[in-house]
């Protein structure tokens, strides 16, 4: 009996340890299903609370920036010094009685302890909304999705609502039609992660670029336009520093920018800084091995000479007038304030629509002066202006084109985005001392013959030119017959 007792209460114990084990096991894949989403039941509060991704390379909690007290709800990469997205931003908590959670009407929202909306993600409130069921999940490439877990339908997510930083296929996007945009924000300061004054977005998409604005409206600085290899208008953003950026568009009409890395290994948080600049840290391995800004000059600053003015960072004073043009405000450009630009000359005015008045009225009697046709002068490694219109056209047609069009201004071509001319002030304009592209302004007939006649200048004239071979020749033959007898008198010595 003592053997039967001890052999049940065994028994007993085996099954009770592996139920409980069975049990252990089923909560923790329970909890593990569930640590990297919100649910209606499951929420995020400011007591070290955070949901994580699959990968745990990402988490989404409350944090304080530096020397600050106040909380927001943000993701970060490995660890909340490395912030990707804030929801609050501009709606701060003063303590810590936050809370991240599904509300009753469907959205993700961030709550302050007297149960006030700080943040929403705005879904329009339906029916609907209240009785399908809602959760957000924090997925392996950083991205916070609303979805509903019945139809799978991505109902909101952060990488289309970016606040400063941009990671690996997150997109910088304009849709041509709605003109809707997904535009990055700066902080207001390093320890304000507020709206700041800078803000990036999608441009110019005949040819499209980057623009940065200041307060939204007025241009700071852009990169030109993408040529599938680099920014024509800002040679030092190469690719070795930012691999794969590329530019798609979607069939609802919205182009878009994205990056990435070849090595699956790498990663990178590219920002906006307060001040307006581009910093990227790049990690290697999950540990970061590098972070820099792309480097700024004057001439970066958008139309720092002005209309027609010629910005070179390596001058002195760095703005110029090309030749033909001269400071539409010469009190203003002689005190370095250069943004009125420059205006051509009376004596280099463009002939084109007075040669074609002549052209249509053949009993025209224009006195015996002889109208010339306008042509290009080239100037080289040059960030292509402000305002670019697009043909599919080749070099050659690109130039007849704009020659045949007296509101051609001046044409530009790169084998990638293809033609581009201007019809309106050229603004914007830098010489880089390599990148770029060949910029062909367009000037009277009159400019070209003394460009010629300037370069004929700085060449001798023939027949000095035929006289100096001559003398050349003959001091060649001297000095070969002189050898020779040397060598001859030297050989008879030694017979």
């Amino acid at each position: 009996m003592d053997f039967l007792a001890h052999h049940n209460h065994t028994n007993i114990s085996f099954l009770f340890i592996t139920t409980f084990l069975i049990f252990s096991s089923s909560i923790h894949l329970c909890l593990s299903s569930v640590n990297d989403t919100i649910t209606s039941t499951i929420s995020i509060n400011d007591n070290n609370q955070t949901i994580t991704s699959n990968n745990t390379d990402f988490k989404l909690g409350f944090f304080s920036p530096p020397n600050s007290t106040n909380r927001y709800a943000a993701t970060w990469y490995l660890s909340n010094s490395n912030i990707i997205w804030i929801a609050n931003r501009d709606q701060p908590l003063k303590d810590s009685s936050g809370v991240i959670k599904i509300h009753k009407d469907g959205n993700l929202v961030v709550m302050d302890g007297k149960n006030r909306i700080l943040w929403s993600t705005n879904i329009t409130s339906s029916t609907e909304n209240v009785t399908r069921k809602l959760s957000a999940q924090l997925q392996d490439n950083g991205n916070l999705v609303l979805s509903d877990d019945n139809t799978g339908e991505t109902v909101w997510d952060s990488f289309t609502h970016p606040a400063d930083a941009a990671v690996p296929t997150m997109k910088i996007a304009t849709n041509r039609f709605t003109r809707k945009k997904i535009a990055y924000v700066s902080w207001k300061s390093p320890e304000d992660p507020s709206s700041g004054d800078f803000t990036g977005s999608l441009e110019r998409l005949a040819a499209p670029e980057v623009f940065f604005w200041y307060k939204k409206t007025r241009p700071y600085w852009r990169t030109g336009p993408w040529n599938s290899r680099v920014f024509l208008g800002a040679p030092r953003m190469l690719t070795e520093y930012l691999y794969g950026w590329r530019m798609d568009h979607d069939p609802d009409g919205t182009d878009y920018l994205t990056y990435s890395f070849a090595n699956p290994a790498e990663f990178g948080i590219l920002s906006l800084t307060y001040d307006g600049k581009l910093r990227l840290a790049r990690f290697l391995n999950k540990t970061n091995y590098v972070t820099f800004e792309v480097s700024q000059n004057k001439c970066d600053i958008y139309g720092t000479c002005g209309p027609f003015g010629n910005c070179d960072p390596s001058s002195k004073p760095i703005c110029s007038c090309f030749e033909g043009f001269e400071p539409r405000n010469l009190e203003e450009w002689s005190k370095k304030n250069w943004t009125s630009g420059c205006v051509r000359k009376k004596e280099a005015q463009l002939q084109c629509g007075r040669l074609k008045n002549l052209k249509n009225n053949s009993n025209n009697n224009n006195g015996g002066v002889e109208v010339q046709q306008d042509g290009f002068k080239v100037f080289n490694n040059m960030k292509v202006p402000d305002f670019a219109e697009r043909s599919d056209a080749n070099l050659d047609k690109c130039r007849t084109n704009c020659l045949g069009n007296c509101s051609c201004l001046a044409y530009a071509y790169d084998s990638y985005v293809g033609c581009m001319f201007w019809v309106s002030d050229l603004i914007d304009l830098q010489k880089f001392p390599y990148g770029g592209v060949d910029l062909f302004l367009r000037v009277p007939h009159s400019q070209l013959i003394a460009t010629v006649q300037e370069r004929r200048g700085n060449k001798p004239p023939i027949i000095i030119a035929i006289i100096a071979g001559v003398i050349g020749l003959i001091a060649l033959a001297i000095c070969s017959y002189i050898l020779w007898r040397k060598w001859t008198a030297k050989q008879t010595r030694k017979s």
